[in-house]
């Protein structure tokens, strides 16, 4: 039997709306894929190996030893990869599927190109969705290649096992691209479930409690613009400072979730009637909810850098952070392009890094050999 080397690309996502709430069952968001990528080439070889040259690891030989992945250095940058490989090597083996020895090399775009500073463009979703879907093509001996649910799911699995939180929503824009109305799944059923020792193939044909994926059409005037604060911030403490005041102040932590239900709903309801002008008033209805939030829980969600790139983004349209917020990016929607060489000259003096981002409508892509990129 011969194996087929392959190439993958992923795109990186930004988050549009819902943050925060996401975590909690029944909520919405709303996120994009965006044309930053992460790519993987993998091939058959005699050793296992994989190399992320941007991190300066390269031909990283490693071993399944005891049911544990184990590398050939010990490296914190390789917790996400570790549970890639894990997951699919536990998928292949209850499939009955022969696991061969491959190279994996793994490449990103996603960060700023000259200092490496993260833009918050989900790097580590990318990534695991990259490795994930590399390693299941090339055991897929040229027959049917898994779904793309399949692909979210043992991705998101993967991501959890690292990160121990997050909503999955990275993972979506990823796996599936473009614009997306996202509600989460639960979690820590997930995980739960492997932790009794389910099957991971039956939790991966399972329906998932709560999660709803759906893509969405913006109004045809919408523009979307990017801009990134030069400051780098780590979501899961953000998201520790969160789930703390959940528990010290339900009542106002519901509170929050109910007004960013609105905003949210306000926002869907925006594209799928082609109202421009709706969609920019929920994205600053959204904005005020999380500038609460981060009052009363006393995190700095808009930091300095985020409020006037937000203010600026008002004159033209609406604005606000993406994501976690503490830094990163934050976005604009505007009624015309012809706002956006005023905007980023304002950005600009501001010391706001404009980010010459579009949406990615496709989400993974792999390629076999000089074939077109196609869907999985």
């Amino acid at each position: 039997m011969s194996y087929l080397s392959y190439k993958v690309r992923v795109p990186g996502k930004l988050m549009i709306a819902g943050e925060y709430a996401i975590l909690e069952p029944n909520q919405k968001s709303v996120v994009i894929a965006v044309d930053r990528y992460v790519t993987a080439c993998i091939e058959p070889s005699k050793q296992n190996k994989i190399s992320l040259p941007k991190l300066g690891l390269e031909d990283i030989a490693w071993e399944i030893n005891e049911g544990k992945v184990r590398f050939s250095i010990e490296d914190p940058r390789l917790d996400f990869i570790e549970n890639s490989i894990f997951v699919v090597n536990q998928f292949l083996e209850e499939k009955s599927i022969k696991i061969i020895p491959f190279e994996l090399q793994i490449k990103s775009e996603l960060d700023d190109p000259s200092t490496g500073e993260k833009y918050g463009l989900g790097s580590s979703a990318a990534v695991v969705v990259a490795a994930i879907s590399a390693m299941l093509a090339i055991h897929s001996d040229g027959k049917k290649q898994p779904s793309l649910d399949k692909i979210f799911k043992l991705s998101a699995i993967a991501h959890l096992k690292s990160q121990k939180s997050g909503s999955g929503a990275d993972i979506a824009a990823a796996v599936y691209g473009g614009w997306l109305e996202y509600s989460a799944f639960m979690g820590k059923r997930v995980l739960s479930q492997l932790e009794q020792g389910i099957k991971l193939v039956e939790i991966v044909e399972r329906d998932w409690a709560n999660l709803s994926i759906r893509k969405l059409t913006p109004p045809t005037s919408l523009k979307l613009a990017v801009g990134w604060t030069k400051s780098a911030v780590a979501t899961a403490p953000m998201i520790r400072n969160i789930q703390n005041f959940r528990e010290h102040n339900l009542e106002a932590y519901n509170q929050f979730l109910r007004e960013s239900s609105i905003a949210v709903e306000r926002l869907i309801n925006g594209f799928e009637v082609n109202d421009c002008i709706e969609v920019i008033n929920a994205l600053k209805q959204n904005r005020k909810v999380l500038q609460k939030l981060g009052e009363n829980a006393r995190t700095d969600i808009e930091t300095e850098k985020l409020k006037i790139l937000c203010t600026i983004a008002e004159k033209f349209g609406g604005g606000k952070s993406s994501g976690a917020g503490g830094g990163d990016c934050g976005i604009a929607f505007l009624r015309d392009d012809i706002y956006k060489k005023n905007l980023y000259d304002e950005w600009e003096k501001a010391s706001i890094k404009p980010l010459a981002l579009n949406i990615s409508e496709d989400g993974v892509l792999v390629r076999e050999n000089d074939s077109k990129l196609s869907f999985f």
